[in-house]
């Protein structure tokens, strides 16, 4: 099979409502652009029908592949899976809920084409929650002050890519990171265009108000040592405070005596539940880099790839196995190994299925 022009990558978590629907609509947009293309959609461990429904979709078109997590590990190593497999010159991400229409991937098309890197896309008319407007709008911004990069929807998974800063983010073993952070770490030249942005009409959002909150504070800390400098400007700062207050009280003693504030035992309770907070806030944030750290060290995959089915010959599979045989070879072994041997299962004309053992 010869190489494709380009690759649409789409990690899937209990789609299984809107999964035929997305299928069709991107087979639809990509032969559109009349250019070879794959579509990969990667199960991030789904318990629903999706696993069996990407199969049925890897056997009956031939531009579809299926990867297989064998459980959940998250969006983001769910798209790294799907990096690893993919063979474009172009990768594209999209989410599996089609609030992002695949139409729009035409549109990406033409403006890699005019030489960038990288293309985001903004989302305008976004139907999403006031909630998640604003916390993403600080964000955004908080991410914009921190890399010098100005984009304005970090937060919108339908992005393209040149193969080269693919191949370069594959190289990066930190366990805890931000797609599009990254990429934008490695590009030359980036840039924005506007996509329109659709309710969800099927299924509900996997992120609650928690993995939302855990979502943005590991998009603040993987990027940026600034909370850890911050901190030392907190200490300064309340270190400064509890100097002033403390002349404050000597100053409120002498002229009215040891009558005022209780005795001070109330102001002392005061400063001291400050001082506690600011301390456990300090340490929860250093806590969590060294968990990063921790996590880091252990050399433990991003993930596992449990089956890839789709239309792949057996150049495709040694293109495979090579990959997982210089990552072996690296001097960070261990840390991205995906499973080797890829074993050839026989299957009907041209379809073949790889389980990652």
């Amino acid at each position: 099979m010869n190489k494709p022009a380009f690759s649409v990558v789409i990690p899937v978590y209990n789609e299984s409502a809107c999964l035929d629907e997305l299928v069709s609509r991107c087979l639809s947009a990509c032969r559109g652009t009349k250019e070879s293309f794959e579509l990969i959609l990667v199960d991030d461990g789904s318990r629903d029908a999706s696993a069996e429904m990407i199969r049925q979709s890897a056997d009956r078109y031939p531009e579809v592949v299926g990867v297989l997590l064998n459980r959940n590990y998250g969006q983001h190593a769910a798209v790294f899976a799907g990096f690893n497999q993919s063979r474009g010159d172009i990768i594209i991400t999209l989410d599996a809920d089609l609030q992002n229409p695949p139409e729009e991937i035409a549109s990406l098309l033409r403006e890699m084409n005019t030489g960038y890197d990288v293309v985001g896309t903004v989302r305008i008319n976004r139907q999403d929650s006031m909630f998640r407007r604003m916390a993403s709008a600080l964000v955004n911004k908080a991410v914009r002050r921190a890399t010098g990069v100005m984009m304005h929807d970090y937060g919108c998974m339908l992005r393209a890519y040149r193969r080269h800063i693919v191949d370069a983010m594959l190289q990066c073993k930190e366990h805890s990171t931000f797609i599009p952070i990254l990429a934008n770490s490695f590009a030359q030249k980036t840039t924005e265009i506007k996509v329109s942005h659709a309710e969800r009409s099927k299924g509900e959002s996997k992120y609650s108000l928690f993995k939302l909150i855990s979502l943005q504070h590991d998009l603040l800390t993987s990027m940026s040592t600034f909370p850890l400098r911050l901190l030392s400007i907190l200490g300064t700062v309340i270190a400064a405070l509890g100097v002033g207050f403390g002349i404050f009280l000597m100053a409120m003693r002498v002229i009215h005596g040891a009558v005022w504030a209780a005795e001070g035992v109330f102001t002392l309770f005061a400063a001291l539940f400050v001082l506690i907070g600011a301390l456990y806030l300090a340490l929860g944030l250093l806590g969590e880099y060294i968990g990063r750290i921790y996590h880091d060290v252990r050399s433990r995959p991003r993930y596992f790839i449990q089956e890839v089915r789709g239309n792949c010959n057996q150049k495709h599979a040694e293109n495979l196995r090579h990959a997982n045989t210089a990552e072996n070879q690296s001097p960070l072994k261990g840390r991205e190994h995906y499973a080797d041997p890829l074993i050839p299962l026989p299957a009907e004309k041209n379809n073949r299925i790889f389980l990652l053992h």
